[in-house]
């Protein structure tokens, strides 16, 4: 939505992946079952340069699928798309069709900046050191100025980063006519909240007008698979960098609707609730990604249509088996593979419809659900990729069985339990 004359991202808001840019309408009919619900909840189409690489498509590939939804199925509301953990020497091929930029300075999280940029910024955020109390928070944050310059010795290269990313966009797009996120979870250790409130000041600092933030939280949000960590301490993390930010809006004159937003979202089932009370909590927004979970969804309506689309996914998982060591490589720090607890190739290639989708679809309450063989082909879309127009025919042939899987599960498993409840919000 557009507020006096900025392009605004609204309060809820839903990053749907689409490896193959099939699934659009099957995505955005999960947001209108929420809407029926009295939920309105704004769909964001989200892909990165690394997945258009491998599948050889193009930012306006997901525009274009991105728009036709949006008018086959008359929805009234917002959307976006997102250039999805974009760079520097990456960004320029999103320009012309993302209104929504995820900057990703991970990399340079660490490095860091020069000596008086560090002593410039604890000496002008004094109020940083000491002992600081925040509304939502039990105990007060208690630091010092050595603390405050090695959190911003840590993180303040990063955000020169993004505000270099951010302003090189503004000049091909002007001020307000885009949406900013600046990610930071793709790193190994996680963000506390004393840290995001540093964070916050430095980015405030900049000028850049950050609608959502994305840190690292503690715990394990592993590819298409559930949270693992202690559930208890996210949830008390989650509320204390809710109550940060709320803080950080007022003392730092930050966008108003600035919210958290959380990397690798879906299928973390078992903090699904804890989020939910805490948006309540606060009465706050959420922007929560989602990629991989409609590239399984497909595999899982191939298989359940038996024929010869069980016979292309148990192909894709023989050579998602093969090529394990190439294709878990780049997704080495958020996958927990076993390779022993894989089925065989020869084992899934005599199973039927109903034992393919028991060991793939996210279900734990189902002995046969298999994580290991789940994560395995959530990294796997590069053996679907080069079937080319084969996958792609499968995938159209097979489209009442795809897109059911599609949107039930978007609704039913991630949309209902984080937003809907009693039929509504």
């Amino acid at each position: 939505m557009t507020t006096n004359g900025k392009l605004t991202l609204e309060k809820l808001s839903f990053g749907v992946g689409d490896r193959f840019g099939r699934q659009a309408e099957a995505q955005l009919r999960a947001c209108m079952m929420a809407a029926n619900h009295g939920v309105p909840i704004v769909p964001v189409w989200n892909k990165s340069n690394r997945e258009h690489a491998i599948i050889g498509s193009e930012p306006k590939n997901v525009r274009s699928a991105a728009d036709a939804a949006i008018a086959n199925l008359g929805w009234k509301t917002g959307y976006h798309v997102d250039a999805d953990h974009i760079r520097l020497e990456t960004v320029d091929r999103f320009i012309a069709h993302s209104d929504f930029y995820t900057i990703d300075v991970a990399d340079s999280i660490g490095k860091a900046a020069d000596s008086k940029s560090i002593s410039d910024f604890a000496r002008r955020h004094s109020e940083l050191a000491g002992r600081l109390e925040i509304a939502g928070i039990a105990e007060p944050f208690q630091t010092t100025r050595t603390d405050i310059e090695r959190i911003a010795g840590k993180y303040l290269l990063a955000i020169q980063e993004a505000e270099q990313i951010y302003r090189h966009i503004v000049k091909a797009k002007g001020e307000g006519h885009f949406i900013t996120e600046i990610s930071m979870d793709e790193t190994d250790v996680p963000q506390t909240p004393v840290e995001l409130l540093v964070i916050l000041a430095a980015i405030a600092d900049t000028g850049i007008p950050i609608q959502t933030i994305a840190p690292k939280f503690t715990g394990r949000f592993n590819k298409g698979v559930d949270y693992s960590g202690d559930v208890a301490r996210f949830e008390k993390e989650f509320n204390d960098d809710l109550a940060v930010i709320r803080f950080a809006v007022q003392a730092y004159q930050l966008p108003g609707n600035l919210k958290l937003s959380v990397h690798s979202g879906s299928d973390k089932f078992s903090i699904y609730g804890p989020i939910r009370r805490a948006l309540e909590r606060f009465n706050a927004g959420l922007h929560i990604k989602t990629a991989g979970t409609t590239w399984l969804e497909e595999v899982i309506g191939l298989a359940e249509s038996g024929g010869a689309g069980l016979a292309l996914a148990r192909e894709i998982y023989a050579n998602a088996y093969d090529h394990m060591t190439e294709l878990c490589a780049p997704y080495a720090t958020v996958i927990d593979i076993d390779p022993g607890k894989l089925p065989s190739k020869e084992t899934v290639n005599g199973w039927t419809s109903e034992q393919f989708v028991a060991a793939l679809r996210h279900d734990p309450k189902n002995k046969a659900y298999n994580p290991h063989l789940r994560q395995l082909i959530h990294v796997g879309y590069k053996i679907a990729a080069k079937m080319g127009r084969r996958y792609l025919d499968a995938l159209k042939a097979n489209e009442s069985y795809v897109s059911k899987n599609v949107t039930e599960n978007l609704y039913e498993r991630h949309l209902k339990p984080l937003f809907v409840r009693n039929g509504a919000a």
